[in-house]
């Protein structure tokens, strides 16, 4: 009672109870300069004010990582003079290895305010997936990751600095450059040889996300039905059969698990060379999410838009825009949450277009690379596999964290259990996701309690015998669902 008594005096007395600190104004700039060796030159600007009970003599940001992102040249200001950059100590490098210590000098006097910059570059980054693509003449930025995050001071009743209830970004780039991003569009500008591009946020949007590049637009004249494709030539074939059936697997995700928030209504599919497959960083054929939308790289359009294997890519990375950006998972949950359900709703989404004939075939499928896989390495239960493991557990863990779904749907209806990912979503947009919160929201929606199923599927290993027999050849679909 204690805690909860000051967790409320905290939000409504005037008077703070501990160190903080307000963000009054908050500006990005993402500045792309093209060429060889391409860069994203990235300038954040803060005007702060010390909201707390003391004095502060640093404040703490979690900067891009330098190797997958390929940060460099960092600088940071405050009122204009460099600052001085140091590690945090140990106990807290744990937790946020990509974190510095911004020391002030002066001290930081309550009620003061104080302007901080932050300038870096990325260059050459080691993992281009999700997060970030950098080529010649595109690039993009996922909406996690790319920009500093301001911590608030190691106090138990410290509040987290929010953004403030307007923020204006800027995108420059070269002339010709088509521009997508997070925002309300606040007008373009042209300087020399550049357009920039302004966007404002409000304090309910989501983190900004920025795709860009020297596009050729399909269809030329874009309507309510039909997906957007972005490449860097025009298409060797018109992807007329295949725009209806991306768009088929875009409204069944919308169907059972809610639209998207944001401006756009359709998907956009955007060529992005030098994306390799986010899992495991491979070569071959790889499409991967941005907001509202997928980016494939050369090998997924050699496989030709009416391909199969180039549909079933297309339609994994569109299912991470409601399980990966709309909620995140925690970091113990990523493999599970984070890829499991993307590779569920491909199931769903097969079951929509070809019944449950394709549901059986789709969980048969995940079986056999389960099986697969356990022959090239030792399994680890799923709840405590990481995206950190080596690639053979990971393959293990990815074949069966689906199969998690397929069950929760076998004992529960699959209406409910859609319903539940639906509310999920819903409710907890743009926020931490773990295991608790996914069970906590499917008991509710499903009226039964489930701590036993997901302790056998995420702290044992192996899969139930009951649900393998389930799937077993001869099995009807209709003991597949009881």
């Amino acid at each position: 009672m204690f805690i909860i008594g000051s967790v409320l005096c905290v939000c409504s007395c005037a008077v703070p109870l501990a160190p903080g600190y307000r963000i009054l104004k908050e500006s990005r700039e993402i500045h792309f300069v093209p060429g060889q060796n391409p860069e994203l030159r990235i300038h954040v600007g803060y005007t702060l004010v010390n909201s707390g009970n003391s004095d502060l003599n640093f404040v703490d940001a979690v900067f891009p990582d330098e190797e997958a992102f390929g940060r460099e040249n960092l600088r940071v200001e405050v009122d204009g003079r460099q600052a001085a950059l140091e590690s945090l100590p140990p106990e807290y490098q744990q937790d946020e290895p990509s974190a510095l210590r911004i020391a002030f000098d002066p001290i930081w006097k309550r009620k003061q305010k104080r302007d901080l910059t932050i300038e870096y570059a990325f260059r050459e980054p080691k993992s281009p997936g999700a997060q970030i693509t950098l080529g010649e003449d595109n690039f993009h930025l996922g909406s996690r990751g790319w920009f500093p995050r301001l911590q608030p001071p190691k106090h138990f009743l410290a509040p987290y600095p929010r953004r403030p209830e307007r923020s204006i970004y800027t995108v420059r780039v070269p002339v010709g450059f088509m521009v997508l991003a997070r925002g309300v569009p606040k007008g373009r500008k042209k300087e020399g040889g550049e357009i920039e591009c302004r966007f404002e946020l409000r304090k309910g949007d989501l983190a900004p996300y920025v795709v860009a590049g020297r596009y050729v637009t399909w269809p030329l004249n874009p309507d309510l039905h039909t997906p957007i494709f972005w490449t860097l030539g025009p298409m060797k074939q018109v992807p007329g059969p295949a725009a209806a059936q991306i768009m088929a697997a875009w409204q069944a995700l919308e169907k059972d698990f809610g639209p998207l928030g944001g401006k756009m209504r359709v998907p956009h599919i955007v060529e992005a060379p030098e994306l390799r497959w986010h899992f495991s960083g491979e070569e071959g054929p790889a499409a991967v999410a941005f907001p509202e939308g997928a980016l494939v790289n050369h090998a997924a359009l050699a496989l030709g838009t009416g391909s199969d294997r180039f549909l079933e890519v297309v339609s994994h990375a569109l299912a991470h825009d409601w399980f990966g950006d709309e909620m995140y998972p925690s970091p113990d949950a990523a493999l599970g949450i984070a890829e499991g359900l993307p590779e569920y709703a491909t199931i769903v989404v097969d079951e929509e277009r070809d019944g449950l004939t394709a549901r059986r075939q789709r969980v048969i499928e995940y079986l056999r690379r389960y099986d697969e896989a356990r022959k090239h390495a030792i399994e680890k239960p799923l709840s405590i596999t990481t995206m950190h493991d080596p690639i053979a557990q990971r393959r293990i863990a990815l074949a069966k964290a689906p199969l998690l779904f397929v069950a929760l749907e076998d004992a529960c209806g699959a209406t409910s259990v859609r319903s539940g990912l639906r509310e999920l979503v819903s409710l907890l947009r743009g926020r931490e996701v773990d295991y608790n919160d996914l069970r906590a929201e499917l008991e509710q929606s499903t009226g039964k309690k489930l701590g036993e199923l997901f302790r056998i599927w995420l702290n044992r290993k192996g899969i139930p015998d009951e649900f393998r027999n389930r799937y077993q050849p001869g099995a009807s679909n209709q003991q597949a669902l009881k």
